[in-house]
């Protein structure tokens, strides 16, 4: 490659990490894909601000977006940001970028949106990033290696929601829980 257009995609590379938000939406993406408001909400920022560190990121090649439903999800390209800091930069080390970033800030954000004072849930959501914050919250009254009935499980469940079999359905879908054929048993997924 000539040494001109790789001293500037170097620089470019550089400039697109010159920033502190910018390094930890690398930091975030490195842990998973995630919307625009999602990143606003963690990293307490504007989506326009969110979407122009994106459009510095995307311009260095280091992340890219596929639509889902009325969202564009970024994800890292890694393989482009492992071949230009193989040496300055690990995978591993990455999501320490983002340690400061209050990652639950869109879960409890969702939950608050759709959870009445008594912890039930006025609404199931309808968007499915919505839905999944739901389902980790929901999943979490279930004990890890304890099996359950689909009476069990909807006792439980029916204290978010009356809907408990498109919650069951959901939860097992999402890989939250796992059952045995035929709606036998029921058990937690360990994360």
């Amino acid at each position: 490659m000539d040494e001109r257009v790789w001293s500037d995609e170097l620089l470019q590379f550089f400039k697109a990490l010159a920033d502190a938000n910018r390094l930890k939406i690398v930091g975030l993406l490195a842990r998973q894909p995630l919307s625009v408001e999602q990143m606003a909400e963690m990293l307490g920022l504007a989506s326009s601000t969110v979407s122009h560190h994106l459009t510095k990121l995307a311009e260095a090649g280091l992340v890219s977006a596929r639509a889902e439903g009325y969202y564009s999800i970024y994800r890292l390209e890694i393989q482009v940001l492992e071949g230009m800091a193989r040496r300055l930069l690990s995978q591993e080390s990455l999501p320490a970028a983002a340690s400061d970033v209050d990652t639950e800030a869109y879960d409890r954000k969702v939950l608050k949106n759709y959870m009445l004072p008594d912890g039930s849930f006025k609404q199931l959501p309808s968007q499915v990033k919505k839905m999944e914050v739901v389902l980790r919250y929901m999943v979490r009254e279930f004990e890890p290696g304890v099996r359950y009935t689909e009476k069990q499980v909807n006792e439980i469940l029916g204290r978010f929601n009356e809907d408990t079999a498109r919650i069951r359905r959901a939860l097992v879908d999402g890989g939250y829980m796992q059952r045995q054929g035929g709606g036998g048993e029921y058990w937690r997924v360990e994360e």
